[in-house]
């Protein structure tokens, strides 16, 4: 039988093949696709990520109703709201500067591209690095700011899951909004001659 279990690792592993080549042949194995993002040129990335946040969340919620998902076999980290702050300023600091996650920086690789290697060399160092400096202060940090009346919407706030997804699916149509706006913008106005060239390429 096919292990998609907890410790199915042939099963992590051919979801995480699928899901380097599916990467891939998007496009975000290229850095310009990160970058594009936090120069707000083009949001594929958020419109990628925040839809498959949207599905994932309305498919977990889905098959609890349905009975075929207990709640609590999903694991949920705990809500540590200033390791979270630290950490997104840092990785999101290392998306704007090297163009990739570490995701996109392997599928990067296998593309054969050298800075998505370097980017991965850096990547690794920098946890060995976080591991050897690993402390009292940095476990003081990481333990700050819990939120310890739940780790979800609905436990922290008493918000029920359907209106924590309506609220994100609503966030969802924001973002293409706003995306297709700044992607409109930052190409400027469509000139006479590129609209028949347009014309003519569609003919």
């Amino acid at each position: 039988m096919f292990p998609l279990n907890d410790n199915g690792m042939i099963s992590g592993l051919v979801c995480g093949l699928l899901f380097g080549v599916a990467l891939e042949r998007s496009g975000f194995g290229s850095p310009c696709k990160l970058t594009g993002q936090f120069s707000l040129r083009d949001w594929s990335v958020l419109k990628v990520m925040f839809t498959a946040i949207v599905v994932a969340a309305t498919g977990l919620y889905l098959l609890r109703v349905m009975g075929l998902l207990a709640a609590d076999s999903v694991f949920v980290p705990p809500a540590m709201l200033a390791a979270a702050a630290a950490g997104g300023v840092l990785v999101g600091s290392g998306f704007a500067i090297g163009g990739y996650c570490p995701g996109t920086s392997m599928v990067g690789l296998a593309s054969g591209r050298l800075d998505a290697l370097v980017f991965l060399v850096g990547l690794i160092l920098g946890t060995f690095v976080f591991a050897g400096l690993y402390g009292p202060t940095i476990e003081a940090l990481m333990n700050a700011w819990e939120l310890e009346s739940g780790d979800t919407f609905a436990d922290a706030f008493g918000i029920p899951d359907l209106v924590v997804i309506g609220l994100m699916a609503a966030a969802l149509v924001g973002v293409f909004y706003a995306g297709s706006w700044f992607e409109r913008r930052s190409r400027g106005p469509v000139t006479a001659e590129q609209a028949v060239a347009g014309a003519g390429a569609e003919a």
